[in-house]
């Protein structure tokens, strides 16, 4: 039996009016939330994978109480069970003690292999998979646009700017997918229906063995100082051609600094 765990992200939906908080993070109470699309796509590798042939896929999230949409969304795709770390003292936590929790959780879990998405559609990063690899000592086989999986053997197709990749690695490891290895199912009713009786485990910091000192913002890497509101879209100015319409143009990128 295969056994996956799919790490997902809970995040502010994108078409949503994003503030901040006090502290400069992301005011992730007040906006509506959602589980990340390219999160998606890694939930939907992994079912295919047991689809395939014998296994189960958990799937793990970091975050407030809201986050657990995320969990159940998976869930509702064809997901087993789910397990939310939910704990005061990880806001404001970077890539490097978001890998902690991550890993740490993982560790608790029975698992073959480990699928993420290729970033967060808030963060953008893509650096969480390989940060947890290293902290669980496995190999990370990053950025698959395609996937094949032979018992203990995974296959993936990294695609470049200049050229393609075929990568290989045995025994248990963590995969990257991009949103190049097929569009995500839709949850069906039935599986609507179904995820209500699915387990979520929830486990705070204490439960994975971190002590709170480790993450949070005060531990963080990098902070924002500060932040400024985007101002208001002010009306455009008509420039009337008179012959002279070019040099009136490159005097405007001019004086924005464009050329």
């Amino acid at each position: 039996m295969t056994k996956i765990v799919v790490a997902v992200k809970y995040v502010p939906d994108a078409t949503a009016d994003r503030t901040f908080e006090a502290d400069n993070t992301v005011d992730r109470e007040n906006v509506d939330g959602l589980l990340s699309e390219l999160d998606e796509y890694a939930v939907e590798q992994a079912l295919q994978v047991v689809e395939n042939g014998d296994g189960e896929v958990t799937v793990l999230t970091v975050g407030p109480a809201d986050a657990s949409d995320a969990v159940r969304k998976a869930l509702q795709m064809g997901a087993d069970q789910g397990v939310h770390v939910e704990d005061d003292a990880i806001a404001g936590s970077d890539a490097f003690a978001t890998s902690l929790v991550l890993a740490k959780a993982i560790e608790k879990l029975d698992y073959d292999m480990v699928f993420f998405g290729m970033g967060s559609t808030d963060a953008g990063m893509g650096v969480v998979p390989t940060l947890v690899a290293e902290r669980l000592g496995l190999p990370a086989i990053t950025f698959a646009s395609e996937i094949e999986v032979d018992g203990d053997t995974v296959k993936i197709r990294r695609d470049g700017d200049a050229a393609t990749h075929q990568i290989e690695a045995t025994g248990k490891l963590v995969v990257s997918v991009t949103d190049q290895t097929g569009e995500a199912r839709y949850p069906s009713f039935k599986g609507i229906m179904a995820a209500k009786k699915k387990p979520v485990e929830e486990w705070s910091l204490a439960d994975l063995g971190i002590d709170a000192s480790e993450v949070g913002l005060e531990q963080a890497w990098t902070k924002v100082e500060s932040t400024t509101p985007r101002p208001p879209r002010t009306a455009g100015e008509i420039v009337t051609d008179e012959g002279d319409g070019g040099v009136k143009l490159v005097e405007f990128l001019a004086s924005k600094k464009f050329v």
